[in-house]
C-alpha cells in the first residue's frame, strides 16, 4: 500500500470492484456517505450482497487503517449461502457464514438453525473448541428445541474425536460420557441415541482399559493394594466393557501375592463362571493348582456380592 494513499473496494458477491487509488485529497472529496450511498445502489440493483472496504493510511473520515461496512442481506440469502459453503467443504467460512444469519436477522427462524449448523460446520472443520462453545449455546438458548438432542450429541462427538490413547488423561473420554449419556437419557427415541449408546461403550472401554493400564503398573512395582483397588474399579464400573476377564485374572494374582487365598480363589470362580473359556481363566486356575487350591465362591466376599 503507498503511504497517504487510500483505496477503495467495492465487493459484489463473490467478484470486487476496485475504484483504484485516491490521494488524500481526493478522498476527502468523496466522503462516507458517499461511499455508502454508492453500495447501497450496486445492492439495489442487483440481487447480490455488497461489501465496501475503505482502506488506507492517515485517513480523516470512514476510518484510521480500514472500516468495513455490512449492507443487510435477506436472511433466506445468508442462509443458502451457508449451506452452499458446507456442501462446497469450505467449513470454516460456512461456520462463518450461519453465525452471520444470527447477527444480521437474530429473530428470524433461521436464526436458531444456523446456531445448530455454525456448531456442526465448526465439527467438520476440525474446530471443536469452537463446536462445543456453539453447541453449549444453542442448548442454553433453547432447551426445548426439537434439535437439542443433536446438539448434545455433538457435543459428544466433539469430545470423543480428542479422546487420547489410555497412556494419557481421559478427560475428554468423560466429557464425551457425560454428553453421550445426555443424549440417551434424555432423547432415547431419538435417532442419535443408538450412536450414542454405542460410543457411550466404546468409551466406558476406554476408561476401563485405563484403570487396567494403571493397575498393571502398580502390579508391576509390587504395589498390589493399589492394584487392586484399580482392577476392582473396573469390574465394579465398567462390568460390559471386554476388560472384566483380565480385571479378575489380575485380581486373583494380586490376592496371591498378597496371601489373601479365599479372595483369589473366589475371583478365579467368578472368571471360571462368567467367562469359562477365557485365556484367562485358564492362567488364574493354573495359578490356583500350583498352590493346591481350588476356584470356590463365599458369600462373604465381595466379588460373590457384585456378580
Amino acid at each position: 500500500m503507498v503511504v497517504g494513499k487510500t483505496h477503495v473496494i467495492i465487493i459484489i458477491g463473490k467478484n470486487f470492484i476496485r475504484f483504484g487509488v485516491l490521494g488524500a485529497g481526493q478522498m476527502g472529496a468523496m466522503k462516507c456517505d458517499t461511499l455508502v450511498a454508492i453500495a447501497r445502489l450496486i445492492r439495489a440493483k442487483t440481487s447480490a450482497w455488497v461489501l465496501m472496504v475503505v482502506v488506507g493510511i492517515g485517513l480523516t473520515s470512514c476510518a484510521a487503517d480500514e472500516t468495513a461496512i455490512y449492507l443487510e442481506r435477506p436472511v433466506a440469502d445468508i442462509y443458502n449461502t451457508s449451506m452452499d459453503l458446507l456442501l462446497d467443504e469450505d467449513y470454516q467460512s460456512a461456520a462463518l457464514s450461519f453465525e452471520e444469519v444470527e447477527r444480521q436477522h437474530p429473530y428470524s427462524m433461521w436464526a436458531t438453525k444456523a446456531q445448530v449448523m455454525s456448531a456442526y460446520a465448526h465439527y467438520l472443520d476440525n474446530n471443536y473448541d469452537e463446536s462445543v462453545i456453539a453447541a453449549d449455546r444453542f442448548i442454553s438458548l433453547h432447551p426445548g428445541h426439537s434439535d437439542t438432542a443433536y446438539a448434545y450429541y455433538l457435543l459428544g462427538l466433539c469430545y470423543y474425536e480428542q479422546i487420547s490413547d489410555v497412556g494419557r488423561d481421559q478427560n475428554m473420554t468423560v466429557k464425551a460420557l457425560e454428553a453421550f449419556d445426555s443424549v440417551v437419557r434424555r432423547y432415547p427415541t431419538s435417532p442419535y441415541a443408538r450412536d450414542a449408546q454405542l460410543k457411550m461403550d466404546l468409551a466406558r472401554d476406554h476408561l476401563a482399559g485405563k484403570e487396567m493400564e494403571i493397575g498393571r503398573t502398580y502390579q508391576s512395582l509390587d504395589f498390589y493394594l493399589a492394584a487392586i483397588n484399580r482392577f476392582r474399579t473396573v469390574i465394579e464400573r465398567y462390568q460390559t466393557t471386554s476388560h472384566v476377564p483380565e480385571a479378575l485374572h489380575r485380581l486373583t494374582e494380586s490376592y496371591l501375592a498378597l496371601g489373601v487365598t479365599k479372595e483369589a480363589e473366589v475371583a478365579a470362580a467368578v472368571l471360571g463362571y462368567n467367562f469359562p473359556g477365557s485365556t484367562w481363566y485358564t492362567a488364574s486356575y493354573a495359578l490356583l493348582r500350583e498352590r493346591d487350591l481350588e476356584p470356590r465362591l463365599s458369600k462373604q466376599s465381595w466379588l460373590a456380592r457384585l456378580f
